[in-house]
């Protein structure tokens, strides 16, 4: 949703999103999310999906939203293990009216962050349809905990099915407990939760009326290098030379790489915490793949009104990156190009950058819910390797970046969970045999997208049907039309969220 975090290495806690709940951005595959998979720190591991959201848990929502916790079975298709466990959910009934729709908001690879019972589109709808709105945490993440630990054997209960499982049952003990059985619900989503969204809508017809699956990554697969394409197309929409000059500045980066002479200074300009060491390709393309994840993070979010949530560096976008890079007084691509990796340290206060990748398997590996990946970025890599692929790899010759083919990401499931090559592209294709990958059979699902935004290459782009619609928004990023409205929105984006709206008065009637 995803590339959607901890050391300082960790590059920004792919925060999709979290959107955190909910747009949880795929962080870069490899890297959203969850949130951001940048150069970040912010106490989670390094995302690897889905570029992420930010987390943030600012305590003066609390009043709000109350934590609230729904008992779950741990396995739901194994009905001789009665094991359970404590799901978080937070509730908004400002704009109930009785007979009214219920609004379900799926959380994704990170923390539900309660700033989205607050604000944000979904309740602008709710407002003007007595919706009574529930957002419910996705299994794995935040404080949503079904085990001990996140031992790979315990993992084997995150997936995307249990997850739908998780849904269904609390949409069914809901509407028993509080009347509401009869109501219309509507499942909301952005990211991997919007892929969620459209599959709860496939899977449970009878349980969720509507589907709004805002920037859903709906097709697996475990090569994605149309990702960094995309990343190339949005650069050059800012200017023609930018995505020429960071090519420029990659591969003279990749070359230095090669020649130790060069180890010591690298080190310095882009401020490294421990002296540069590479002794395997996996090094090199952890190296080069953190520093291209300052490019992949602010294109997947650029402009969106992220900052509702409290997500820092909101204030650079495109523009921002692309006036570094052809700022010739600077000196050469590969001197502008440490000049982004410096602006984005000041901008999220990262004293110096772990590139080192014997750190990222350390935390990676680290089982502890206490461990420095466990606020997503684990799990989610875990089911990159075990669901969804996405792997965003350099492996085509229009991107911009080089050095991190896939083969380095494939490892990294061998490594982290035992999951071999084989076993991941069975997975993938599983994946798309259950859901059906592109060729969705259902109705009442919109499925929103944005053109600078490069998970729109695995969503649905156009009409599937009448009844499927999309809404495909030129010139805006990752989950905009989720995000609370504001007075420089594109007209395009105010457009989209107008005609979703339409859809489901249309819908709900």
């Amino acid at each position: 949703m995803g590339h959607m975090f901890q050391s300082v290495s960790f590059i920004v806690f792919c925060t999709i999103m979290a959107f955190e709940t909910h747009c949880f951005s795929l962080c870069k595959v490899l890297a959203l999310s969850f949130p951001l998979f940048g150069l970040v720190s912010v106490g989670e591991g390094r995302f690897k999906g889905f570029r992420k959201f930010d987390v943030v848990q600012d305590s003066s929502y609390g009043a709000v939203s109350e934590e609230l916790w729904f008992t779950q079975k741990l396995d739901h298709f194994n009905g001789g293990d009665s094991r359970a466990w404590k799901q978080r959910y937070f509730v908004n009934e400002a704009f109930y009216k009785p007979g009214g729709p219920v609004f379900l908001m799926i959380g994704g690879e990170g923390p539900a962050n309660p700033a989205w019972m607050k604000e944000g589109t979904w309740l602008t709808y709710a407002q003007k349809l007595g919706a009574l709105c529930f957002m419910l945490e996705h299994r794995f993440y935040g404080k949503s905990h079904p085990t001990t630990d996140l031992s790979a054997d315990n993992l084997r209960f995150l997936s995307s099915r249990q997850a739908l499982a998780d849904l269904a049952h609390f949409r069914t003990v809901m509407g028993e407990n509080r009347g509401l059985t009869n109501r219309k619900w509507v499942a909301f989503g952005g990211s991997y939760p919007g892929s969620l969204a459209a599959w709860f809508r496939l899977k449970y017809p009878h349980l969720v009326h509507a589907s709004v699956a805002t920037s859903a990554p709906v097709f697996a697969t475990v090569n994605f290098p149309e990702y960094l394409e995309v990343v190339w197309r949005s650069l050059a929409s800012e200017n023609a030379d930018c995505p020429v000059l960071v090519k420029k500045a990659s591969d003279t980066l990749a070359e230095r790489l090669k020649d130790p002479k060069t180890f010591e200074n690298i080190t310095k300009d882009f401020n490294l915490c421990s002296t540069l060491q590479i002794q395997s390709q996996m090094d090199s393309a952890y190296f080069l793949e953190s520093v291209a994840g300052n490019f992949m993070d602010v294109v997947q979010y650029n402009e969106d009104n992220r900052g509702f949530e409290g997500v820092l560096g909101t204030n650079i976008t495109i523009k921002v990156l692309c006036d570094v890079m052809g700022d010739a007084s600077l000196g050469d691509p590969y001197t502008r190009y440490v000049a982004v990796a410096r602006l984005m340290m000041d901008t999220f206060s990262v004293k110096c950058l772990d590139v080192s990748f014997s750190n990222y398997v350390r935390d990676m590996t680290n089982t502890s819910w206490d461990g420095p990946a466990a606020g997503g970025g684990r799990q989610w890599v875990y089911q990159t390797c075990s669901e969804f692929g996405f792997y965003q790899s350099t492996d085509s010759p229009n991107q911009p970046f080089t050095g991190f083919p896939l083969d380095y990401q494939v490892k990294q499931c061998a490594s982290f969970y035992n999951i071999s090559a084989d076993e991941v592209a069975e997975a993938v294709a599983q994946t798309n045999e259950y859901y059906g990958g592109y060729d969705i059979q259902s109705s009442r699902i919109v499925f929103p997208n944005g053109s600078i935004d490069p998970w729109h290459a695995l969503g649905i782009t156009a009409d599937i049907t009448a009844e499927l619609p999309s809404v495909f928004i030129k010139g805006t990023a990752h989950c905009a039309n989720m995000y609370p409205a504001r007075s420089q929105d594109l007209p395009q984006l105010s457009e989209a969220r107008d005609h979703i709206f339409l859809l489901l008065q249309q819908w709900l009637k």
